[in-house]
């Protein structure tokens, strides 16, 4: 079941011409295939975009064609919509068999419609007022601060990282252009915003068995530990508890409701699940659950690099990140690139947008790119894709908890397949780590690669 996604677009009408009090209103149901719309004289490449994001396709127009439009309905099937929109200009959409459709847009002949439109890319969002700043050993963070007007309420000092709270947003941008010119500085950039997860489906009166694994006893080399950086981790009863190590949390406390399945205990289960059809007699994997949430409903750049840290520090040799964003965080890249040059694979959702924009961390250098497949050979329409993209696996799994059935579904759930498979195989077997990575990227190689 795909949510429903509402996006409305107001643009300055000033900008296009018209009233100052006029707003152009453009909202694609994408459940039922229906459209509202309410604009005055919309210029033709911000309506495509607008087109190419909320519809998830790909939209290619004939170069110099121009059009203003304007038109009000609501609930409209998407073929007369486009007709309203486009006006006299002709249009074909096309359906693709392993990739996104695509929306022609011409004047003369289909086959003249070559430029593509991407979609507007979302604006940065981040926490107000703070920035991260990543030091070279030896340089005084406190006397840097203080020079900036900035209070410190975030330390890593093993890594060289702070976070720093300024007063107003002009004197952030302000030292944000004075830290990237100070020698003392590595890195430095915004504490990025990572939307809550997608909450996990009842699936009434479904019949699912529990999952059925043996925990064989872990060696004191050679473990297999997952870092799984996402929400909190509940109780899958005492069967599969004996699979989670002590959770650890960058995030502050966290309330657990014990009714319903959280992202990351969703998350735990697929990723077990995984495990279980890679090593049916039994599996030594465990999986370190680090919350980067907390009581929030979002995560920031600043926890989920702390959250990869703890998760290095307290053993994970994997590491799962079933959350996205669209904002390269150099802090973040920073972190993630160290755990892989210690031989540690990072398998990162590609999101759930759908678009071919890189999303992140999973575009990170060095990072394993995962999407969804609805279908052997086919993104699932609801997943990024893109030449970006690593792996395509599953976007839908089935967690048993608390007596219930319950449905997971997203690049996320993608992930978690990933890297328990990784896992399963790598407990299994002598291959290297990297040897696996080669092997499942040429199996559940994403399409179009």
């Amino acid at each position: 079941m795909f949510k429903q996604i509402l996006i409305c677009l107001a643009l300055a009408a000033v900008c296009l011409g018209v009233r100052a009090a006029d707003t152009n209103i453009f909202v694609w149901h994408r459940t039922t295939d229906r459209v509202d719309a309410d604009m005055h004289g919309m210029a033709l490449w911000p309506l495509l975009e607008q087109i190419a994001q909320q519809a998830g396709w790909n939209v290619f127009v004939e170069p110099d064609t121009t059009r203003a439009a304007s038109a009000k309905f609501k609930d409209l099937p998407s073929g007369e919509a486009l007709k309203r929109l486009l006006g006299d200009l002709n249009f074909a959409l096309v359906p693709q068999s392993n990739a996104l459709p695509r929306l022609y847009v011409f004047r003369t002949l289909q086959k003249n419609a070559t430029r593509p439109v991407p979609p507007p890319k979302p604006a940065p969002r981040y926490v107000p007022n703070e920035l991260l700043v990543k030091i070279k050993p030896g340089a005084d963070i406190d006397a840097l601060a203080k020079s900036l007007g900035a209070k410190i309420t975030g330390r890593n000092d093993k890594l060289g990282l702070y976070r720093l709270l300024f007063d107003k947003a002009s004197a952030t941008d302000t030292a944000l252009g004075q830290l990237k010119n100070n020698s003392d500085v590595t890195e430095v950039d915004y504490n990025y915003i990572y939307d809550a997860p997608p909450p996990v489906q009842a699936l009434p009166g479904a019949s699912a068995a529990p999952l059925s694994l043996t925990l064989n006893p872990p060696g004191d080399s050679g473990r297999v530990i997952v870092g799984l950086i996402d929400t909190p981790v509940q109780s899958l009863g005492s069967a599969l508890d004996k699979f989670i190590l002590k959770q650890e949390s960058v995030a502050g406390d966290s309330t657990m409701n014990s009714s319903d399945p959280m992202h990351g205990t969703a998350m735990a289960y697929t990723i077990l699940t995984a495990i279980a059809q890679q090593s049916p007699g039994g599996t030594s994997v465990q999986i370190l659950p680090v919350d980067v949430y907390g009581a929030g409903a979002n995560a920031t750049s600043w926890n989920v690099a702390l959250g990869i840290q703890q998760a290095v520090d307290a053993g994970a040799n994997v590491l799962n990140l079933s959350l996205a964003g669209p904002n390269d965080s150099p802090i973040l890249a920073n972190v993630l690139q160290q755990a892989v040059a210690a031989g540690i694979p990072v398998y990162a959702a590609a999101g759930n947008q759908p678009v071919a924009t890189p999303m992140y961390p999973a575009a990170d250098n060095g990072v394993i790119s995962v999407t969804a497949l609805q279908q052997p050979g086919l993104i699932a329409p609801y997943a990024n894709y893109g030449i970006w993209i690593q792996l395509a696996l599953p976007g839908a799994s089935v967690v048993f908890f608390n007596g219930q059935a319950w449905s997971v579904q997203g690049t996320s759930v993608s992930t978690a397949y990933a890297s328990g498979i990784f896992s399963g195989i790598r407990a299994g077997t002598s291959a290297s780590w990297n040897q696996i990575v080669t092997a499942m990227q040429q199996k559940w190689a994403a399409p179009g690669h």
